[in-house]
């Protein structure tokens, strides 16, 4: 059964090892997967036009996940037209949680935004 939709906030999304959470991915499918399960396993490769629409925030300096998993996530996105929005911080670290303190932007209000146009 698919979801009507996902929020990702500042979300693992790729088990590339060259933007991944090395401890997510560890921790899930093992320090040396073979290539065939990273791939498998990276969100951004599975993405098609039955893909649930999408709304991701992150920021730009998120120590721990790399800004790049919710960036190649959008572009899959917008290449499978699937419904998408990206909310992207220059600041933030990662796991603001609710309110990102380093902007007066608010992305739950943007979040109650979306939810009411994909009704």
């Amino acid at each position: 059964m698919r979801p009507d939709f996902a929020i990702l906030i500042y979300p693992v999304i790729s088990f590339d090892s060259t933007i991944t959470h090395k401890g997510s991915r560890n921790n899930l499918i093992g320090a040396n997967a073979a290539a065939e399960k990273v791939n498998f396993f990276s969100n951004e490769l599975q993405v098609t036009a039955q893909t649930p629409p999408s709304f991701l925030v992150h920021a730009g300096d998120d120590g721990a996940v790399p800004v790049q998993n919710s960036l190649r996530y959008y572009e899959a996105c917008v290449k499978n037209k699937v419904p998408v929005e990206l909310h992207l911080y220059p600041k933030g670290g990662h796991g603001f949680g609710m309110n990102n303190k380093t902007t007066d932007d608010n992305w739950m209000e943007r979040l109650r935004n979306w939810l009411n146009l994909i009704k």
